[in-house]
């Protein structure tokens, strides 16, 4: 069982930056792929990041490549996600994910784990 907690949310300016971390607990995070999602209001939760196991591999989606960087440090059971360049439509609450595989997925429907998420504000 893994529990993990997101933290770093907040209200921030278009153009600002926000780091967000995901805590996690249980011994075998180190051998999971983690990923960031986020939901905006009315909408469906969507995929944002993701990193494999020794943070070999990263994707992301399109509208946060060269803005956002994931990243993490088994060491202190946690991931993050650098948010750069924020922009209004970057609105939502971000939720970190962990998957019972090492290898990094798009799909919502492969993550075995969630945090309870944590509201990110962009002002225009």
């Amino acid at each position: 069982q893994v529990q993990l907690v997101e933290s770093g949310g907040g209200l921030v300016q278009a153009g600002e930056s926000l780091r967000l971390s995901c805590a996690a607990s249980g011994r075998t995070f180190s051998s999971y792929a983690m990923g960031w999602f986020r939901q905006a209001p009315g909408k469906e939760r969507e995929f944002v990041a993701a990193v494999s196991w020794n943070a070999g591999r990263t994707i992301y989606v399109d509208s946060v490549k060269g803005r956002f960087t994931i990243s993490r440090d088994n060491a202190k059971n946690t991931m993050y996600l650098q948010m750069n360049s924020l922009k209004p439509e970057d609105t939502a609450v971000y939720y970190c994910a962990a998957r019972r595989y090492n290898i990094v997925s798009y799909s919502i429907l492969d993550y075995d784990y969630w945090g309870q998420g944590t509201q990110v504000t962009v002002s225009s």
